[in-house]
């Protein structure tokens, strides 16, 4: 039995500088607050909180998987009975944890990341919850590891969801390659499709450090937009969230 967080719908507090709430793209931090805080929050299960409250205090807390975005998934995982999944893009594993959590006591995640440190953040947590035994990490970037699986016939269309959330420069050519790996009705799930907002600000109103991802991101959104091998879903929870479900 998962264990729910306490409901403290009068009691919590929030504050603008929450590492994720700069990442929602809702027109105000109170609305978005709102919906953590009577919908989210209060069903959370305690190790993703805690999980949660340990990546706050990481420099790098700003890359977590949104927790409105993992209640969506989790949802996405239980609807279509998931059992064999790979996540692209680890971080402390927020994301990965959830998978663990929603997915069956025989269930598989192939997880890849090149920095097995921020990993062994969030790993006691994820040992602490008896759901390490689901979990393959594998350290590296992830299109060799997803060469290598394609290599093998029978990886091919076993799959029955992706999520990914690295590189974003990468992301055609991880879609490309999942598509083959997960089966038909399977999902793959992308973040940060909406990039903060600025895919539709013009560029020179972006700054610098974000123009390479948001053309990346642009490409992206333009390409499986028109992609009959899939259905698509774009939803503006978290950054960004698109749900392709695979159709042929």
């Amino acid at each position: 039995m998962i264990c729910f967080s306490s409901i403290y719908l009068k009691s919590m507090e929030f504050t603008t500088a929450e590492p994720f709430l700069h990442k929602g793209l809702l027109q105000s931090f109170e609305l978005t607050k709102y919906i953590l805080k009577t919908n989210v929050y209060p069903r959370e299960p305690s190790p993703l909180k805690e999980l949660r409250e340990v990546t706050a205090k990481h420099p790098g807390n700003f890359m977590s998987t949104t927790p409105d975005s993992g209640q969506l998934m989790g949802m996405l995982l239980k609807l279509i009975n998931a059992k064999k999944t790979i996540e692209i893009g680890v971080y402390t594993g927020y994301s990965l944890l959830l998978t663990a959590l929603s997915i069956p006591h025989d269930a598989m995640i192939i997880a890849i990341d090149p920095n097995k440190e921020t990993y062994e953040i969030g790993l006691p947590i994820i040992q602490k919850a008896g759901v390490e035994h689901k979990i393959n990490f594998i350290e590296s970037q992830a299109l060799p590891v997803l060469d290598k699986l394609l290599q093998n016939k029978d990886n091919e269309g076993s799959f029955d969801f992706a999520f990914v959330d690295a590189d974003k420069e990468n992301y055609l050519n991880y879609h490309e390659r999942l598509l083959k790996l997960v089966k038909v009705g399977g999902l793959i799930v992308f973040d940060n499709t909406l990039w903060g907002g600025t895919v539709a600000q013009p560029e020179e109103a972006v700054s610098e450090d974000r123009k390479e991802s948001r053309r990346s991101i642009i490409e992206f959104n333009n390409s499986v937009s028109i992609d009959q091998r899939i259905e698509i879903a774009l939803t503006p929870s978290g950054d960004g969230l698109t749900i392709c479900r695979r159709i042929r």
